[in-house]
């Protein structure tokens, strides 16, 4: 993963928990076979393509509030 990927996705996700639960449920995606929403001319890891998405905007998340 490339540190000045997450940083700059930091900017877009403060919160570091939350970013790494999209990240991580992305990559999954991905792993799948799910196509990238951003192009590379280089080879990228899926970690470096989830976090491209958030830095683009091309993902997104939304918290929901549990509810009993």
């Amino acid at each position: 993963m490339r540190d000045e990927y997450l940083q700059e996705a930091l900017k877009k996700i403060p919160d570091p928990y939350i970013l790494v639960n999209v990240v991580s449920r992305r990559v999954k995606q991905l792993r799948r076979g799910s196509r990238p929403l951003v192009e590379s001319l280089e080879k990228l890891l899926p970690e470096d393509v989830a976090l491209r998405e958030i830095i683009e905007g091309r993902i997104s998340y939304e918290l929901s509030t549990a509810t009993r």
